[in-house]
């Protein structure tokens, strides 16, 4: 088990984790796009909303980049489902309930038994460019510092 992210310049580790669109999402079968992992702590907590409606306000601007957006936590897919349709969030939520994907990226809190906010951008080829976990839950990254992580992969 990983208690850190994963090392720039690796393979990302593969995963396939059910998803609010009611489809499993695998992780390599996105090659070819470049992909930010988001892993926060839980739904319907404050900076997880803001952070998700952040992620729909600029949704767009993620696509632009040519970025698929995978948010992840350890809540189960109904949950997510009710957060996502009482914020409007134009992502998909991918449910990590069994903590399998959040411990492979070392990002689960063993202790509190969700995950700890982290980023993880992944390139089209499957390596991680970059990763940043927040040093505190009440913490996280603003779009404008992802989309330019993003940038740089152009």
């Amino acid at each position: 088990m990983s208690t850190s992210l994963p090392a720039v310049g690796a393979p990302a580790p593969d995963f396939t984790i059910a998803s609010t669109a009611d489809k499993d999402v695998t992780l390599s079968a996105l090659r070819g796009k470049n992909v930010l992992l988001a892993f926060f702590p839980l739904a319907f907590t404050r900076v997880c909303t803001r952070e998700l409606c952040a992620f729909s306000e600029d949704y767009s601007q993620f696509q632009g980049a040519g970025t698929v957006v995978l948010p992840i936590s350890v809540d189960s897919v109904p949950t997510l489902k009710e957060f996502k349709a009482k914020e409007k969030l134009a992502v998909d939520l991918l449910s990590d309930f069994k903590r399998e994907v959040s411990r492979s990226y070392g990002t689960l809190l063993e202790d509190k038994f969700f995950s700890r906010r982290a980023y993880v951008v992944i390139d089209r080829q499957g390596i991680v460019r970059w990763t940043f976990a927040e040093e505190s839950s009440s913490n996280r990254r603003e779009n404008a510092e992802l989309l330019a992580e993003l940038q740089k992969l152009a």
